[in-house]
């Protein structure tokens, strides 16, 4: 009923720069947060960055003022700058978003992944 679709991963030079999107779509009343996690080969998953609607935004110290995150609530979309990439950035990308299909019932949703890999 609901799907989230990544996009946008791929392979890129340390130092550069990557744009991840994750569209949501199905049956949405609404959405609540929306976030990116990742997973590094033999690494459990990690969050990266999370915005949650009127509340805020959080992400992990070690992408701090390297990485932006946006959230569009009338698309149902999310995304992810990454600027000043670093080989230990090197993972799969998950989009998350904790999604209301009616007002009263709602869960968590995961995408499919999307690989990032930064050479160094």
């Amino acid at each position: 009923q609901v799907q989230l679709v990544e996009s946008g991963g791929g392979l890129v030079q340390a130092g550069g720069s990557l744009r991840l999107s994750c569209a949501a779509s199905g049956s949405i009343n609404s959405i609540r947060l929306m976030g990116w996690y990742r997973q590094a080969p033999g690494k459990e998953r990690e969050m990266v960055a999370t915005v949650n609607s009127g509340v805020g935004i959080n992400y992990a110290d070690s992408v701090k003022d390297r990485f932006s995150i946006s959230m569009d609530n009338a698309k149902n979309t999310v995304s992810l700058q990454m600027n000043s990439l670093k080989p230990e950035d090197t993972a799969v990308y998950y989009c998350n978003a904790y999604i209301y299909t009616t007002p009263i019932m709602s869960e968590y949703y995961w995408g499919q992944g999307t690989q990032v890999t930064v050479a160094s």
